[in-house]
């Protein structure tokens, strides 16, 4: 649940929609395609969109035995380099096409749940709530995350952006997926801990609506902001995924749009962000917002600024509830811990444990008054979801973070509305967001995320607005054409 801070100097040549779809998208030309395997690239099957290679075992063309060998081979070889997973088993002969991790502060049974210690243990014989009703998936793996989900320090290396901290408490999840070490991956998010480190890495990040029965098997940094949320390469992937898993019912047409909405029959109303625009953004960052908001428009959807007023200004709130909740959480498991936290984990915590019972009050006083607005909200406005940035800046150097640094802005830093950043908009409010990268600069090479945010129960149209941005910019001639993958609303061209 780290904050993301610039990585590069903003002046940096920049790429216009140099989208994260294409396998290898991190390497220079002429480079490996993953900067730690010099020699390898993965298996062409690992690299194939989902559904294709669902398409290729289901009819035969391509041999169960020998893709199961040479993932859980190229899965182990690039783990060695990356350290993303606590515990890594091949699919099992029994299992399914789809690889998926999961967070280690997530409850798998037959698996440890470690909370990123060193010395904690706990074998459950339940899988967590989000686990329990999936179907087409095997659980290969589980994933690295920061001490108690809100240290800094995380082990892993960025696969295809080495010049990127991919740091979040989901690191280990989107480092996974970016790798090919698994096809997609389970994490929670807090404040950004789905968003950020899917950003770093440029994948495809999607937070679920808030829902407290989906955190049954959880370790819950914030019960009130917690979430569960899903990684994958590319917004095709995630689709395919949502579809194969059985997950929200997709297949079934989406529940009727609110009447109060200006009807527009050939696409969505798009609210712009105004905040998020009047804030100091890098370069590259404004150029990409820039860039998708005019092909939107020219693709037939409305694109409308809006305020978010007294739900933005509690950005930095969400970080005071997280730490505090954070610390109520520690006290219930720190008589069960034989761990020297690291200083940047015991400064996150006592940060929580300085916020009074005043002060928590108030916060969740604010944080129901603004849930109880929040599903009136977009009709309110006239859109259907927000279109921001996750962060002002690009995501940080691994140079910048250290070990001694707390994860949360403190307000006597110079840069503290920079670290707050724009993605504390939908944990406070309990909704949706997926994130997506649009761009890459070109020296060093760093992706440029955005992200959009919808009303609860919304994702299937999220994934869907992520699948067309990135058929908005194949005209660049950057992408591979689209894989026919199944409409996760159900809807037939």
């Amino acid at each position: 649940m780290t904050s993301a801070t610039s990585a590069t100097s903003t002046s940096a040549p920049y790429d216009i929609a140099r989208t994260v779809r294409d396998p290898d998208p991190g390497k220079a030309p002429g480079a490996p395609p993953h900067p730690g395997l010099p020699h390898a690239e993965p298996p062409a099957e690992l690299r194939l969109p989902l559904a294709e290679r669902a398409r290729l075992l289901a009819s035969g063309r391509l041999n169960t035995v020998a893709w199961r060998a040479a993932a859980h081979r190229w899965a182990t070889a690039a783990d060695h380099i990356h350290r993303a997973t606590t515990e890594l088993r091949t699919v099992p002969p029994t299992g399914h096409d789809v690889r998926v991790g999961v967070k280690d502060t997530v409850d798998v049974a037959g698996f440890a749940t470690r909370l990123g210690l060193r010395r904690y243990r706990h074998h459950p014989t339940r899988s967590a709530a989000p686990l329990r009703e999936l179907r087409g998936v095997s659980v290969v793996a589980k994933l690295v995350t920061p001490e108690l989900s809100i240290g800094q320090d995380h082990g892993c290396t960025n696969p295809l952006f080495p010049a990127v901290d991919p740091s979040g408490s989901s690191t280990g999840s989107a480092v996974a997926v970016a790798a090919h070490i698994c096809d997609v991956a389970l994490g929670t998010d807090t404040v950004a801990s789905v968003r950020y480190p899917a950003a770093a890495c440029g994948v495809v990040g999607l937070r679920l609506t808030h829902q407290p029965r989906l955190l049954d098997g959880v370790f819950q940094l914030s019960p009130l902001l917690d979430a569960p949320g899903w990684l994958a390469r590319t917004a095709d992937d995630l689709a395919y995924f949502w579809y194969r898993a059985g997950l929200g019912g997709l297949g079934t047409p989406p529940p009727a749009r609110d009447p109060r909405l200006p009807q527009n029959d050939t696409g969505l109303r798009i609210g712009i962000v105004r905040e998020a625009l009047e804030s100091t953004l890098a370069p590259e960052i404004r150029a990409g917002l820039d860039t998708v908001t005019d092909r939107l428009a020219r693709a037939g959807h409305d694109v409308v600024p809006v305020r978010l007023g007294e739900l933005w200004r509690h950005r930095a709130t969400t970080y005071e509830l997280c730490v505090r909740t954070a610390w109520d959480a520690y006290q219930t498991v720190r008589d069960r811990l034989d761990d020297h936290l690291d200083e940047s984990t015991r400064l996150a915590l006592e940060a929580g444990a300085d916020i009074g019972a005043a002060r928590y009050d108030e916060i969740r006083a604010a944080l129901d008054r603004t849930r109880a607005r929040v599903p009136t909200l977009f009709a309110d406005q006239g859109v259907d979801l927000w279109l921001l940035p996750v962060d002002p800046r690009l995501p940080r150097a691994p140079q910048e973070s250290s070990a001694s640094t707390s994860t949360i802005p403190h307000p006597a830093e110079p840069d503290f509305d920079q670290r707050v950043g724009f993605s504390p908009v939908a944990s406070f409010a309990g909704l949706p967001a997926i994130t997506f990268p649009v761009a890459v600069t070109s020296a060093p090479r760093v992706p440029v995320p955005l992200q959009a945010m919808g009303p609860a129960g919304s994702e299937p149209l999220l994934i869907r607005f992520a699948q067309e941005i990135a058929s908005l910019v194949d005209d660049l001639g950057i992408f591979p054409g689209p894989p026919s993958a199944p409409d996760p609303l159900g809807r037939t061209a």
